[in-house]
Protein backbone atom coordinates (compact mmCIF):
# COMPACT_ATOMS: atom_id res chain seq x y z
CA UNK A 1 0.00 0.00 0.00
CA UNK A 2 1.46 3.32 -1.02
CA UNK A 3 0.36 6.65 0.38
CA UNK A 4 1.47 10.15 -0.40
CA UNK A 5 2.94 12.33 2.28
CA UNK A 6 1.87 15.63 3.61
CA UNK A 7 5.17 17.30 4.29
CA UNK A 8 5.33 20.98 5.08
CA UNK A 9 7.78 23.44 6.51
CA UNK A 10 6.75 24.63 9.96
CA UNK A 11 7.53 27.92 11.66
CA UNK A 12 10.22 26.48 13.91
CA UNK A 13 12.30 25.73 10.84
CA UNK A 14 11.56 22.02 10.62
CA UNK A 15 9.82 19.63 8.28
CA UNK A 16 6.52 18.04 9.33
CA UNK A 17 5.47 14.61 8.07
CA UNK A 18 2.50 12.50 9.14
CA UNK A 19 2.70 8.71 9.09
CA UNK A 20 0.04 6.00 9.46
CA UNK A 21 0.80 3.21 11.93
CA UNK A 22 -1.27 0.11 12.69
CA UNK A 23 -1.65 -1.50 16.08
CA UNK A 24 -1.69 1.51 18.40
CA UNK A 25 -4.44 1.14 20.99
CA UNK A 26 -3.39 3.20 24.01
CA UNK A 27 -1.12 5.78 25.53
CA UNK A 28 1.58 3.18 26.15
CA UNK A 29 1.61 2.44 22.40
CA UNK A 30 1.88 6.16 21.64
CA UNK A 31 4.80 6.48 24.05
CA UNK A 32 6.66 3.49 22.64
CA UNK A 33 6.41 4.79 19.09
CA UNK A 34 7.26 8.35 20.10
CA UNK A 35 10.30 7.16 22.01
CA UNK A 36 11.71 5.15 19.10
CA UNK A 37 11.11 7.84 16.46
CA UNK A 38 12.49 10.55 18.77
CA UNK A 39 15.81 8.70 18.68
CA UNK A 40 16.23 9.32 14.96
CA UNK A 41 18.80 11.99 14.05
CA UNK A 42 17.24 15.40 13.48
CA UNK A 43 13.83 14.62 15.01
CA UNK A 44 12.66 17.49 17.21
CA UNK A 45 9.05 16.48 17.97
CA UNK A 46 6.82 13.40 17.75
CA UNK A 47 3.08 13.21 18.42
CA UNK A 48 1.49 9.75 18.14
CA UNK A 49 -2.31 9.46 18.37
CA UNK A 50 -3.69 5.94 18.91
CA UNK A 51 -7.28 6.87 18.05
CA UNK A 52 -6.31 7.96 14.52
CA UNK A 53 -3.28 5.75 13.98
CA UNK A 54 -1.28 8.80 12.94
CA UNK A 55 2.15 9.93 14.03
CA UNK A 56 3.20 13.53 13.31
CA UNK A 57 6.96 14.06 13.21
CA UNK A 58 8.88 17.32 13.01
CA UNK A 59 12.51 17.07 11.98
CA UNK A 60 15.35 19.27 10.83
CA UNK A 61 15.23 17.70 7.36
CA UNK A 62 13.02 15.13 5.60
CA UNK A 63 13.45 11.66 7.10
CA UNK A 64 14.11 8.50 5.14
CA UNK A 65 10.97 6.37 5.34
CA UNK A 66 13.14 3.31 5.89
CA UNK A 67 14.50 4.81 9.12
CA UNK A 68 11.00 5.66 10.35
CA UNK A 69 9.78 2.15 9.43
CA UNK A 70 12.65 0.56 11.40
CA UNK A 71 11.89 2.73 14.45
CA UNK A 72 8.19 1.82 14.32
CA UNK A 73 9.09 -1.87 13.90
CA UNK A 74 11.41 -1.65 16.91
CA UNK A 75 8.48 -0.34 18.95
CA UNK A 76 6.44 -3.39 17.88
CA UNK A 77 4.12 -1.75 15.36
CA UNK A 78 3.74 -1.51 11.60
CA UNK A 79 4.25 1.58 9.48
CA UNK A 80 1.60 1.64 6.74
CA UNK A 81 3.13 4.67 5.05
CA UNK A 82 2.77 8.39 5.02
CA UNK A 83 -0.67 9.85 5.60
CA UNK A 84 -2.47 11.22 2.59
CA UNK A 85 -2.57 14.97 2.25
Amino acid sequence: MTAETKTETVRIGGVRAVYEVTGMTCGHCEGAISSEISGLPGVTSVKAVASTGQVAVISDAPLEETAVREAVDEAGFELVGRAQA
